[in-house]
């Protein structure tokens, strides 16, 4: 005897088409095709999620350089500076002092120009 296990079926793809609810067209219409972009949805927000850390990082190296260049020093001497310092301190709170806190961004910058003059 066969069995149609219609509501089954009818359950799993309305709760596949509710995944890609704000789609457009028959993304979120037919089955077959809302199916093929929750995959791809999927893969885009897997890849993002890595591409996402790329760019703050390129972010917080934008806002130091800029924050750098008024105090003659560039960003690439301010890191070798604080390495050689053994300061220890990552890009993300140097942004972050650099935007909230120039004053004490100024002094992380005298400390790494001490390094380049201590050669």
């Amino acid at each position: 005897m066969r069995v149609k296990g219609g509501s089954t079926t009818r359950q799993r793809r309305k709760a596949m088409k509710r995944r890609v609810e704000g789609s457009w067209g028959t993304r979120h219409t037919s089955f077959k095709i809302a199916h093929q972009t929750f995959i791809q949805a999927q893969e885009y927000a897997y890849r993002d999620r890595k591409n996402k850390k790329r760019d703050f990082r390129k972010l917080w190296i934008a806002r130091i350089n800029a924050a750098c260049r008024p105090l003659d020093i560039t960003y690439s001497q301010l890191i070798n500076g604080l390495k050689k310092q053994n300061v220890a301190i990552n890009r993300k709170m140097l942004s972050e002092l650099a935007i909230s806190q120039p004053d004490e961004f100024k002094l992380i910058v005298e400390v790494a120009k001490q390094a380049k003059t201590a050669k």
